[in-house]
């Protein structure tokens, strides 16, 4: 049997392990999976005789490096500044790796040493980043192989709730990481390129700088941008598009929403506010607004924001209970994100019922035999339940899949890289399909933007 070692269960490992367990019998596999706590190991395995759990504190270096040297590939589903550990046990003994994270400077560092031992750390194999790049490599290598011109991409991703399950004013629950919500789009400045002009949105003006589009049957969409689309120019081969624009899918209205807590000061992550322990949601708020002591809380944030009482802003406001005097915040020594963090899990929070969604959106612009044209391609992926929900069938069935493709020596290319190779991408769009995982396709009417507008 061989031995593929998923180092973490979170809950993006149960499409991943189920995939694998699968696929065990007819593959000669056998999964372990290593985490510190075993008890979602344990459903996730759900008794099948190739499945092992490994109780694995990532920090027992020792017993980390026994787990690692003993596998025959390893997958790390840790938190993403975790991975650089076990990709050097992996590189110490001389096994491949694969993760669904961004690869990390340090990572990239790694390069030669990993070349040189012939082995391959395949990175951003998830969803967002990692089925992003696939499907926009498909499309962009097509176009280039008929002779045709790239001159404008756009690509947008949104973790949402399902249609049915949409059921509150914000059109939005927490389907991932909440903290990663409440911080977007912090720590650096959004930039990107439109019409051949550089673009730039600072954080304080990003939640009111969007995007709109509309995908069949699912209804319209807004999207904000991402901190840095440029990124992408050398990884597509796009040095020579005048539109290069990727960000984040939300429902309609939900931007101009969440401006109002950063306009408020709530999404802030580097301080510490006195007192957050026994803090009310509404002395919360009221932190962070004027001294009127003759004033309500709510008169004081419609004035100071210029929010008409019919405004649907103040309805969404209402709806996440910010003014309750009784419910408190019970978190010592929090910043404003983390307590804001823990209001809206209040409302945000999937239930049991609940499923989610993901959306995908790209716009690819081209130039072929001197005409412009234009396609336009989404993707929507629904939850099972909450334990197979889309995010974890986007993020952990390529992870799978591109995981076996290297044990069987399908993909043979060494080093540290991401899935823009057609060796890679084909095989795995292809078989994503049988999962639902599909992208539909169409080609427009050219409606990019003109070069030669010098206003623009």
């Amino acid at each position: 049997m061989r031995r593929i070692l998923i180092v973490g269960a979170g809950r993006s490992s149960s499409a991943l392990v189920r995939y694998l367990l699968e696929k065990s019998e007819q593959e000669k596999l056998s999964v372990i999976i290593a985490d510190v706590s075993i008890e979602n190991a344990k459903k996730l395995v759900g008794g099948h005789k190739n499945g092992k759990i490994v109780n694995l504190d990532i920090f027992n270096v020792e017993r980390r490096k026994e787990i690692i040297q003993e596998s025959d590939i390893v997958i790390s589903m840790l938190p993403a500044r975790f991975h650089l550990e076990v990709a050097k046990d992996c590189l110490e003994f001389g096994k491949n790796l694969v993760t669904a994270s961004y690869i990390s400077e340090e990572l990239k560092a790694m390069n030669d040493e990993v070349l040189e031992k012939g082995l391959i750390f395949m990175n951003e194999i998830g969803l967002d980043p990692g089925i992003d790049h696939m499907s926009a490599m498909q499309v962009i290598d097509r176009i280039k192989e008929k002779g045709g011109k790239m001159i404008l991409f756009e690509s947008f991703t949104g973790g949402l709730v399902a249609p049915e399950s949409d059921d509150n004013l914000w059109n939005y629950k927490f389907t991932w990481n909440p903290r990663n919500v409440v911080v977007a789009g912090q720590g650096g400045i959004a930039k990107f390129i439109q019409e051949g002009k550089y673009k730039y949105i600072p954080y304080h003006k990003l939640f009111r700088r969007t995007e709109f589009l509309s995908i069949e049957g699912f209804g319209k969409f807004e999207a904000l941008a991402n901190r840095d689309s440029l990124n992408y120019r050398e990884i597509y081969g796009l040095q020579d598009a005048l539109t290069l624009y990727r960000g984040t899918i939300r429902r309609v209205g939900f931007s101009r929403a969440w401006n109002i807590f950063v306009q408020l000061g709530m999404t802030d992550d580097s301080y510490v506010m006195e007192g957050s322990e026994n803090m009310s949601y509404r002395e919360f708020t009221n932190s962070f607004l004027p001294y009127k002591p003759h004033d309500s809380v709510e008169l004081k944030l419609r004035h100071y924001l210029k929010i008409d009482q019919d405004d649907v802003i103040w309805e969404k406001l209402l709806e996440i209970d910010i003014f309750n005097p009784d419910k408190i915040v019970g978190l010592k020594n929090a910043t404003p994100a983390q307590i804001l963090q823990k209001i809206l899990m209040d409302s945000w929070t999937l239930s049991e019922e609940d499923k989610d969604m993901i959306v995908m959106y790209h716009k690819f612009g081209f130039e072929l035999n001197g005409v412009k044209r234009q396609i336009e391609s989404n993707m929507v992926v629904l939850g099972e339940d909450q334990t197979y929900t889309a995010m974890a069938k986007t993020v952990g069935l390529p992870v799978a899949m591109a995981t076996l493709d290297i044990l069987n020596g399908k993909i043979k290319n060494p080093g540290v890289q991401l899935p823009i190779a057609k060796e890679v991408y084909d095989p795995i769009l292809e078989e994503l399909k049988d999962y639902g995982i599909t992208f539909n396709e169409k080609e427009v009417e050219y409606l990019g933007y003109n070069p030669h507008n010098l206003g623009a």
